[in-house]
């Protein structure tokens, strides 16, 4: 039972620097998170004896998690931007090919249409079977 009651302090402890550091730089935070902690009885003993590298682990964890959240999003939006630009020129290429089986189109009207280039078009018409 004191093993969950340990985690339930800590996990007050990490949302109260979370909750802080949308206001404040990042070390104020964790400093005031370590003070209120201490005052309202929450991790008290191992706070007060570590305060130091508590202070000094919170940062550095934090600025991690901070920096490895924004890399994710990052490496998400770009693949999301390529999938998006992929799934565009797949149907743009489909489209053409379509476009290329009825016979009844210009090449540039079907670059026009499909928004590919007379070169693309070529291309996939050499490649059709």
């Amino acid at each position: 039972m004191q093993h969950c009651s340990t985690l339930n302090e800590y996990a007050q402890y990490v949302a109260r620097v979370r909750h802080y550091a949308t206001d404040m730089p990042l070390n104020q935070a964790v400093e005031r998170a370590v003070d209120e902690c201490i005052q309202k009885g929450i991790l008290t003993e191992f706070l007060t004896r570590n305060r130091n590298e508590v202070i000094s682990m919170s940062i550095f964890e934090y600025d991690k998690e901070l920096e490895e959240k924004k890399l994710r999003k990052a490496e998400y939006e770009y693949g999301f931007s390529e999938g998006k630009k992929t799934g565009f020129q797949n149907a743009a290429m489909e489209t053409a090919r379509r476009m290329l089986k009825s016979n009844k189109l210009s090449l540039e009207d079907i670059a026009d249409f499909s928004g590919l280039s007379i070169d693309e078009i070529k291309q996939l018409q050499n490649t059709k079977s």
